[in-house]
């Protein structure tokens, strides 16, 4: 069955998820509906380093809201942006003043080091101006960006530190939006300090933890949305409860992938009926060129070539389901693909769960979750 399941998504992914793919959905597009400002909204980017989550970040920023960094190798950067406070100090080598504010989580965290590096590439120094410089153009140039800055680096693997977070956010913060967009495929089986496989952590709890602590914060807000960056790659998978970190079976990195992508589905799927104020979704940004594919799938990439997605190609469905008011107006807890709900299952592949395994998964994050506040 999962060769079958394999066979018609990739024949599907090479129909639709390719550039070619994007370019065709996008002449049913509404530009007008991204033809929007959003001062004095709260928007929360996970994984906003580089990629979808940088290229998200970044159109989120040109209208005037504020963004939060998330870094691939699990780290949270929150960076706010308001236009109607004082610019922050910038030097004549262009490097960020020290007017910027930082709150974080993980002992020696340099401030100077975070706004000066450009960590897209796992890391190394970006000339001057570093991260920020890097995303800056003329249409959005580095003074803009250094607004009111707020840095909180959270391990997103670390539901201890996840729960902090939120508890000290929540005190000086209001949210509006919360794109789940970080993630991380480990190709080999690793455990966190708490004994967690990295996967499930990162790609399960800890979108759990964060989603469900924010959610009584989003409650208090106007049109407040829950986005989550999932995958095309859980159409592969049938959502599974009785190996949630790999213990018995052998590891495979894009499989556990693909199960956790699954696992965002269901959960996006029982948030929106537990939650009707908040809009939730979920979707596919295709295949896309971004370093995280580049790093943990190197064959695919190479194969795939010129024909993957650009960054803003993949990050079109997700500022369309953050920003957009034709967004709200879909039914909350649908699974959405170049702007328009698809199926969450293939024809005949078997992959549809029960209210008991669901009801299931829940239980056991919900004990997991509470284990580690």
């Amino acid at each position: 069955m999962l060769l079958y399941r394999s066979a018609v998504w990739f024949a599907k992914g090479l129909r639709e998820y390719t550039k070619s793919g994007y370019e065709s959905a996008s002449k049913d597009f509404i530009p007008d509906d991204l033809e929007v400002q959003v001062p004095g909204r709260a928007f929360m980017v996970t994984g906003g380093n580089s990629g979808i989550g940088k290229a998200t970040a970044f159109e989120i920023a040109k209208r005037d809201g504020f963004v939060e960094f998330h870094q691939v190798a699990q780290f949270t950067w929150f960076v706010e942006i308001k236009t109607e406070r004082k610019v922050p100090e910038v030097r004549s080598s262009g490097r960020a003043g020290t007017s910027s504010h930082v709150s974080h989580l993980v002992p020696g965290f340099d401030q100077r080091r975070v706004l000066e590096e450009d960590w897209e590439e796992g890391g190394g120094r970006n000339g001057e101006t570093g991260y920020l410089a890097s995303v800056a153009t003329a249409e959005c140039p580095l003074r803009f960006l250094l607004l009111n800055i707020f840095l909180h680096i959270v391990d997103l693997s670390d539901p201890k530190t996840v729960w902090k977070f939120v508890e000290n956010f929540k005190q000086e913060h209001t949210l509006n939006v919360l794109i789940n967009n970080a993630g991380c495929m480990v190709n080999k089986r690793e455990l966190t300090e708490d004994g967690l496989e990295k996967n499930f952590a990162t790609n399960t709890l800890g979108v759990y933890v964060l989603t469900t602590a924010l959610i009584p914060v989003l409650e208090k807000e106007h049109d407040p949305r829950v986005v989550t960056v999932s995958s095309g790659g859980m159409l592969v998978q049938k959502l599974s409860t009785d190996d949630l970190q790999s213990e018995r079976t052998a590891f495979d990195g894009t499989m556990v992938y693909a199960q956790n992508k699954r696992q965002q589905v269901v959960l996006t799927e029982r948030w929106a009926r537990a939650h009707p104020a908040i809009h939730f979704s979920c979707m596919h940004p295709g295949w896309v060129d971004t370093p995280g594919v580049r790093l943990s799938m190197p064959g695919f990439h190479a194969r795939l070539g010129a024909r993957l997605r650009s960054e803003a190609q993949g990050a079109d469905t997700v500022l369309w389901l953050a920003l957009a008011p034709t967004a709200a107006a879909q039914p909350s807890g649908r699974f959405f693909q170049d702007r328009k709900p698809v199926p969450t299952h293939l024809p005949l592949a078997r992959t549809s769960s029960s209210p008991a395994e669901e009801e299931k998964l829940i239980e056991i994050l919900e004990e997991l979750a509470q284990r580690f506040k």
